[in-house]
Order: structure tokens, then C-alpha cells, then sequence
């Protein structure tokens, strides 16, 4: 097996995925209970001991509340930047945490890892991509806009989790108050159904008259919010922006991850 990524969690409530190239498996973020990632690594086959590492995007408690519990039954250290150590690993063991700056990236077992900024409330929140034998895997989520840095990322990307979070016109007719409509909204908050289309249709049409233009890639729509969103709205509002510009092909396959169950194992 080259690259796989499974989903234990994927939603405002909880984040969490197991990425595996070869014999060396990461897990990004812990924001659900150490037994559910206990139990949702078990049903893949898969121990917490064989961690090698656990990586944080950022310190939202969606992202790292399971944190402490899952150290308990893995030697794995945390692979996060300054900031985010700070704010979410302040109360654990300093030997088990090793920061990079955002921007690097390194090697963990046969896993190729790059760093990248994204845009969200927090301090220095960062997005990941994997690389291994030429094929590539990349979680871009908690962003309220695509940065030319996350752009490249997205171009590029076999495998690609992509933030859908929200229905915008779901969002402002909703029981949010205006506060919280306007972080959602912002810069600095969540990509929309219509945002993630339409940075994925420039992707494809990028590549549209290459080599490249046939080859297979998986999109995974994530962080798909319980109260401004529904699945089939996600997948529908996708399908529809990629159809309208000629985009849909055999090759293309697009999903929704589950909010609060594990998903299949998507392979490269």
C-alpha cells in the first residue's frame, strides 16, 4: 500500500484521521475521546502503539481534546509548531512534543511531510500534506479562504480532504448569532460548500488540457457543519459548480466524510 487517509472524525464537533504510507502511520488531530479513537483505530486494524506520530493543525478543542488520552496508550510524539504547543500541549510531558515552523517539512518513517499556513482564528494554524513514491495526500481544512500556498496544495493533491463546512444562505437564515455568522464567514473562519467547488474547479481546469488530465484523484469533503449543512447538499453544491464548467470526469471521485463515524480507508 503506497498512501491511504481514514477519517475517525470529521465535523465542528470532532476532527480527527489516520494517514499510513507503508508501515509508518500518523494520526492528524485528536478532537474526539481517547476511546473513540482507541476504537475507531481497532476497527481498521490498527493500534494506537503503532503510532508514530500525532500531528496538530491547530489548538481548537475540536481538534485536540483527545489528546492527553491517546499519549496514555502510544509512544508517539506531537508534531506541532510553537503556537499551537502553547495553547493545546501546555500540561503535557515537554519530551513528547517536537515543533516545526510552519512552512517545513520533514520525514516521519516513510511518510514525507509538508507544512503550509491556512487561514483561521487561531494562532498559526497549518494544513498537511503527505508524500510518498510520487503520490500525495492533503488535509486542508479550518480555513476561510484558499491562499495561493493552500491553492498548491490542492493542485497537486491525489487524495485531497477539503474543508465544506457550511451553506452560506443555510448560515445566514439560521439561529447563529451575527457574531458567530461573521466568524464563520470571514477571512479567517470556514470554507463554504461554494468555496471549496470553486477552488477545486480551478484546480481541475488547470489540468484539464495536460497529461494530467485524466488521472484519478479523490476528494474528500470534511468538516461538514451539523447546523448550516447536510451531506447531500455539500455533495450536490460540488457537482453541480464542477458540472456547469465541464469538469466532471470518470476519473474524479468525490465523498463526504461522516461527522462523528469513521469512514472507509481511501487507498492511492
Amino acid at each position: 500500500m503506497n498512501l491511504a487517509i481514514c477519517s475517525l472524525a470529521s465535523g465542528s464537533s470532532g476532527n480527527c484521521y489516520v494517514v499510513r504510507g507503508g508501515d509508518t502511520f500518523v494520526l492528524v488531530d485528536a478532537g474526539i475521546s481517547g476511546k473513540q479513537i482507541r476504537e475507531r483505530l481497532s476497527a481498521i486494524g490498527l493500534e494506537p502503539s503503532r503510532l508514530s506520530a500525532i500531528l496538530l493543525t491547530h489548538s481548537h478543542s475540536d481538534h485536540t481534546k483527545g489528546l492527553a488520552a491517546v499519549l496514555k496508550t502510544t509512544d508517539a510524539c506531537i508534531f506541532t509548531n510553537e503556537a499551537t504547543a502553547a495553547d493545546a500541549c501546555g500540561d503535557l510531558p515537554g519530551g513528547r512534543v517536537r515543533l516545526f515552523e510552519t512552512g517545513d517539512g520533514f520525514e516521519l518513517g516513510e511518510l514525507q511531510v509538508q507544512t503550509f499556513p491556512v487561514s483561521h482564528d487561531t494562532a498559526d494554524p497549518v494544513g498537511f500534506t503527505f508524500r510518498r513514491e510520487g503520490k500525495q495526500v492533503s488535509i486542508v481544512t479550518d480555513t476561510g479562504i484558499v491562499t495561493p500556498r493552500i491553492y498548491e496544495q490542492i493542485r497537486d493533491a491525489d487524495i485531497l480532504v477539503l474543508e465544506s463546512n457550511h451553506d452560506e444562505s443555510i448560515l445566514r437564515m439560521g439561529r447563529y448569532p451575527w457574531f458567530l455568522k461573521q466568524r464563520i464567514l470571514g477571512e479567517e473562519g470556514h470554507l463554504s460548500n461554494e468555496a471549496a467547488a470553486k477552488a477545486l474547479a480551478l484546480a481541475l481546469e488547470e489540468e484539464r488540457d495536460t497529461e494530467w488530465a485524466e488521472r484519478p484523484r479523490t476528494v474528500l469533503l470534511a468538516h461538514l457543519s451539523q447546523e448550516n449543512n447536510f451531506p447531500e447538499m455539500a455533495l450536490t453544491t460540488v457537482n453541480n459548480i464542477l458540472e456547469e464548467r465541464g469538469l466532471l470526469r470518470s476519473g474524479l471521485k468525490i465523498r463526504v466524510l461522516p461527522r462523528t463515524q469513521q469512514s472507509p480507508v481511501y487507498t492511492i
